[in-house]
């Protein structure tokens, strides 16, 4: 088992001193229990905007936001869950704390990540590319109590804004303590292996000064059975204010490690049923007889990892925020951050799962025979009728630091707002990957690895490994990067009113390079184990091929421009529309084979567009608020997926219809969202039996809706995030009868706060209320003859208890 680091160490006995020392603190209800009613479309939205802000009343695009309490009866077990709960969004969350495929308004998600969409804190981006495979932006950001509210902007100006950022922004916004609250709660899994203590508090320093400060810390299994304690660790982040006569200047910090558990591919039945011995709901591939990982490292040394320590992000950032007024209607603003940033990502993956005597027979010839690996069956037959042959996901990702400023010059006339900007950044990418084949069985209790052992008595696996190495994908899979990506990008944004009409104009040139150098496998001979014999998976051992390593060497560069007006018909009575033109960079994924041999890119291949069109109105009356967009967008796409081996040259073509409102009848309130989505793959340069299909996992209508009562001593209310059918894959014939078909589905979700007092309060939670089968990805595009697939489901129910002391 991983020790607890020094860092862990501390935070801990951080976190527990400041619970023993709550009891001296005053008592009292915060503003953060106030419960909001309805859309606030007089809130001033600060994420993707030009100029100083502006009203969502007055917003030329689709704006949203999330307040804690609204998350809160969302019952997120993950940040990504909580993105759920925002219009446009398609969060597939089914992978743990991190790794969630995250699309909008049918904006393609080919090979994982958040391609279109850039994931902020504090309105900078956790990185500068949110699909760096395996170092997906939200393995790096975590959601506590430290957080005021989660705004997000679908389209629009997010593509000028915001570099890679054309289909919108996500921005997790801090507490600064400019009211003085805090609160300590610590959460419970009353049916999961989990606890976890969040904290936050804040206030003024002085007259001219004020903090904030918190974080969280949890231990536990999780909320599916692995065997082992897979959440391990917490974060802090801080933050203290200094405001002068003409502005304020905020530094920041944030210290990130948190190992957890990263679900993968399971099997299962294609309608998401579960197999004999294993709960597609609740159990997973991971098992305490399958912790240790031993390969080659980059370099060429024998190293030894654990599978115990999943995803683990370690993050040190430092930032700085000042905004001043210069005078003569002049002001600035400037936002930086450096960010250390470095883990690892360990996980099983199923490469496929065969007839155990087939399987067998492929690897050792006919007659082979199999025998428990490890657990209380060890060195006993093994007769189930399938085995898995797992690959395992075992990356290094050494460096990934980041540095990003982003600086704005404004200027104010009678009614127009000019925003000069200018976004510089700084992008490691330093990976490894160091991938094993093993053979296991299907348990959801500890599975036990399997070795096989030819009819001559030939072993040709090591303690259930078969190959140190890939070779079922062509032993693609051992290869380092070491690139380093230098982006800018120059601004201007114009924001004019004239009466009741507003006018947006902005455009951007985003520039940079690439430089480094990348390296794939080399097989050899290894005695690995040092046991002076050579074994049948020592014969061929994948290593770093560093003395044939290849360079990169490019540039790339787009220009992005929006244009919208809103116009007020009435004090209730809002219509808007856009359009935009933005880009995504291409990074480390090019280094699979569309860097030529000189290191240079096709301009084609470095950067993928889109094209967005919106038109959209905004009403209230008395106690409700709608919110209603048209869209349409067109989308190119280069990409390449490691689980399939596969490239995409694409252009995908959507559009629909995004829903936001809430109506209120007392201390009852309904609040919710859905999107109608009609997306298409309109060429495709390497596949065109794919034109013409529905992009992978894109359903027709995605929706969120939540109820709550406020009563005098608490709030309850039910969630309900839902989907209909989507196909598995976008390949092949989408209507032949055995093309994979998701069904729909609608997960609730409950929660209930009683205040026992006017600061103490007990909740209780329940994700998946009704324990609903829900699939968000598989591997397979057709249902195999056996009927069972390799895919992500939606974790089963899981209940927790809160007890929480507001001060």
């Amino acid at each position: 088992m991983k020790s607890i680091t020094y860092k862990k160490l501390i935070l801990s006995t951080l976190t527990m001193a400041i619970c023993s020392s709550l009891s001296a603190a005053e008592t009292g209800k915060t503003e953060d229990n106030a419960v909001e009613k309805g859309l606030d479309f007089e809130r001033i939205v600060v994420t993707g905007v030009s100029g100083k802000g502006t009203t969502v009343m007055a917003s030329t695009a689709s704006v949203s936001s999330l307040t804690p309490n609204e998350i809160e009866i969302a019952t997120p077990r993950s940040t990504s869950e909580a993105f759920r709960s925002i219009p446009g969004i398609r969060a597939e969350s089914s992978g743990g704390e991190g790794n969630a495929n995250i699309a909008v308004r049918g904006l393609p998600v080919a090979a994982g990540g958040a391609k279109f969409l850039q994931l902020q804190e504090d309105g900078l981006p956790i990185l500068q590319f949110g699909d760096i495979a395996f170092g997906n932006s939200d393995i790096f950001l975590r959601l506590d109590s430290t957080v005021s509210s989660i705004e997000s902007i679908r389209g629009g100006s997010s593509s000028t804004l915001a570099s890679n950022a054309p289909g919108g922004i996500i921005n997790m916004i801090s507490k600064t303590g400019e009211s003085e609250s805090g609160s300590i709660a610590t959460t419970i899994g009353l049916d999961y292996d989990t606890i976890r203590t969040d904290f936050d508090f804040g206030g003024e320093i002085n007259n001219s000064m004020y903090f904030h400060f918190g974080g969280f810390y949890r231990q536990g299994e999780g909320p599916r059975n692995t065997g082992y304690v897979g959440d391990n660790g917490g974060q802090i982040k801080a933050n203290i204010t200094k405001e002068f006569d003409q502005g304020y200047v905020r530094v920041y910090y944030k210290y990130l490690e948190d190992a957890t558990t990263g679900y993968l591919p399971m099997p299962m039945y294609a309608d998401g049923s579960s197999l004999p011995g294993f709960d597609s709901q609740s159990d997973a591939i991971h098992s305490a007889n399958f912790t240790s990982l031993f390969t080659t490292d980059g370099t060429g040394n024998r190293r030894r990892s654990d599978m115990r320590d999943g995803m683990n992000p370690t993050v040190n950032a430092v930032g700085l925020e000042a905004v001043f007024d210069l005078g003569n209607d002049w002001s600035m603003e400037n936002r930086f951050r450096t960010s250390s940033t470095k883990g690892s990502f360990t996980s099983p993956f199923p490469e496929s799962i065969q007839s155990s005597q087939v399987l067998a027979d492929s690897i050792a010839g006919s007659g082979a025979s199999l025998t428990y690996a490890a657990g209380p069956q060890q060195g006993q037959a093994y007769t189930g009728d399938n085995l898995m042959r797992i690959h395992t996901f075992d990356v290094e990702m050494s460096n990934l630091d980041f540095m990003v400023n982003d600086l704005k010059i404004l200027k104010s006339f009678d009614n127009t707002n000019v925003t000069f900007g200018y976004y510089k950044s700084l992008q490691n990418i330093e990976q490894s990957w160091l991938w094993n084949t093993y053979l296991s069985e299907i348990n959801g209790n500890n599975a036990s690895l399997i070795d096989v052992t030819a009819a001559d008595g030939t072993s040709f696996s090591d303690n259930g490994l078969i190959a140190y190495g890939v070779p079922a994908w062509g032993n693609c899979c051992t290869r380092n990067y070491d690139l380093q990506y230098e982006s800018s990008a120059p601004y201007i944004a114009i924001n004019s009113t004239f009466d009741r009409l507003t006018i947006d104009a902005s455009v951007r040139y985003d520039s940079g390079s690439a430089t480094g150098t990348y390296a794939g496998a080399v097989q050899s001979t290894i005695d690995m184990n040092r046991d002076g014999i050579i074994s049948k998976p020592e014969e061929s051992v994948s290593s770093v091929n560093n003395s044939g390593r290849s360079i990169a060497n490019y540039d790339w560069s787009y220009t992005s421009y929006s244009l919208g007006a809103n116009y007020i018909l009435n004090d209730d009575l809002a219509i808007f529309a856009n359009l935009s033109h933005g880009g995504t960079t291409n990074a480390d994924r090019l280094a699979f084979g569309k860097i030529a041999d000189d290191g240079s890119v096709a301009p084609e291949d470095a950067v993928d567009e889109v094209d967005q069109y919106e038109l959209g109105a905004k009403y209230r009356q008395d106690a409700l608020a709608l919110f209603a967009t048209a869209f349409f967008a067109e989308t190119q796409e280069q990409n390449f997926e490691a689980t399939s081996q596969k490239f995409f040259d694409r252009v995908y073509e959507s559009h629909g219809i995004e829903l936001e409102g809430s109506y209120y009848i007392g201390d009852f309130t309904v609040s919710g969202n859905m999107t109608w989505t009609d997306a298409e793959i309109t060429q495709d340069a390497l596949n065109p039996d794919a034109v013409g299909n529905t992009p992978r996992r894109q359903a027709d209508i995605i929706y969120s809706l939540t109820a709550s009562y406020n009563f005098e001593e608490g709030t309850a209310g039910f969630n309900f995030i839902g989907t209909t059918d989507a196909y598995a894959q976008d390949g092949g014939d989408q209507d032949a009868g055995d093309a994979l078909k998701f069904d729909g589905y609608t997960q609730v979700n409950a929660f209930a706060q009683y205040y026992l007092s006017d600061s103490f309060s007990v909740a209780l939670n329940v994700n998946n209320l009704f324990n609903v089968v829900g699939l968000t990805e598989a591997e397979e595009g057709n249902i195999p003859a056996n009927n069972i697939i390799r895919a992500r489901a939606i974790n089963g129910r899981t209940t927790s208890m809160t007890l929480k002391y507001d001060f």
